[in-house]
């Protein structure tokens, strides 16, 4: 992660999912609209569920996992402010 990068780090690593997810939504609640969270995950359905979280609570992903990444990387912008 660039030392530039001003987005707060969730590390989900060494959970199952739907922690990482409700950790996410955890970080995001009380953000405002524009904000960013990069989460670290290691549970292989975090590629699932997360871009699923993101698109219902009116996130997207800007950044997702490297194909075949074991550690999953995402950077989460918050676009509305559903979440």
């Amino acid at each position: 992660m660039p030392p530039e990068d001003d987005a707060v780090l969730v590390d989900a690593r060494g959970h199952r999912c739907p922690v990482p997810t409700l950790r996410l939504r955890r970080a995001l609640e009380p953000l405002g609209v524009g904000a960013r969270v990069r989460l670290l995950a290691d549970d292989p359905m975090a590629r699932i569920d997360v871009p699923h979280f993101a698109e219902a609570a009116g996130c997207r992903v800007i950044e997702g996992p490297a194909e075949g990444a074991r550690e999953l990387v995402f950077l989460i912008e918050k676009v509305t402010a559903q979440a």
